[in-house]
């Protein structure tokens, strides 16, 4: 029995896989350890059968040094666009870190030997609960989406313009500040408050002992906050989601 392996189609399956791959290994939800190497090999080159027929019409590389290149390019581009993404999604997580620090658990703070970083009570909580809704809502299909539309914009033989990454980086930042003070200054905001009217309270009534119920108080107001919040964590995730398809795709020329 004689097996007959199509070469132009496998070189362009195994190079989207590279750049999917790369993606999958710095892009929430798949960057964490909680998902195995293996795993995410497997989606790399599951998700590559989707793109490599596409790919296979295009020009490929023709000699060893231009494959290499080639290769090179692909985790590049892969890496920078998982990078961007996590900076985007980690605004929901910031959010958390800003009501741990004005609601008194940023001393909590504990190694997540998931991420492999140091994170608050809630900023681990509210990156938990993104993760659920991404998967729930299918939003993970719509971020996967918007990396298998980056080939159309940047085949694999096309070279990013760096020179643009910068200002695309700079931006994205600049949103996940932006989106993580907008979810956390409501509570904040009231949180403050209660801070003021604590701290007014020892000076009126100083037989009080305001001290000793400020931080049950504020533990109970912090917890009752961030339960009000939960509505409003499906529309910044999808706010999220879109601007991440914005920024991957201005990553790639588009």
């Amino acid at each position: 029995m004689t097996i007959s392996i199509a070469g132009t189609s496998l070189m362009a399956y195994l190079l989207a896989s590279l750049r999917v791959g790369a993606w999958l290994m710095l892009a929430p939800p798949f960057n964490t350890r909680s998902v195995p190497a293996m795993a995410k090999v497997v989606l790399a080159l599951g998700v590559s059968f989707a793109i490599a027929p596409t790919l296979a019409t295009q020009r490929l590389p023709s000699t060893t040094p231009e494959l290499l290149v080639v290769a090179v390019t692909q985790l590049v581009i892969g890496a920078g666009m998982g990078f961007l993404t996590q900076v985007l999604f980690a605004a929901i997580s910031a959010a958390g870190s800003l009501v741990d620090v004005y609601g008194g658990f940023q001393l909590a703070a504990a190694f997540d030997p998931l991420s492999m970083n140091t994170n608050s009570v809630f900023g681990r909580f509210y990156e938990m609960i993104t993760t659920t809704l991404l998967v729930a809502t299918g939003g993970h299909l719509l971020v996967l989406g918007g990396l298998l539309n980056t080939f159309h914009y940047l085949p694999l033989m096309a070279s990013p313009d760096l020179s643009t990454w910068g200002d695309v980086l700079t931006t994205a930042a600049g949103m996940m500040f932006s989106v993580g003070v907008q979810i956390a200054l409501p509570m904040v905001a009231v949180l403050f408050v209660a801070d003021l009217a604590l701290a007014l309270l020892t000076k009126v009534a100083p037989a009080m002992h305001a001290m000793t119920v400020m931080y049950p108080v504020k533990i109970g107001l912090t917890l009752l906050l961030v339960g009000l919040s939960f509505p409003v964590l499906p529309q910044a995730l999808s706010r999220l989601v879109d601007l991440v398809g914005q920024a991957t795709t201005a990553m790639a020329g588009g």
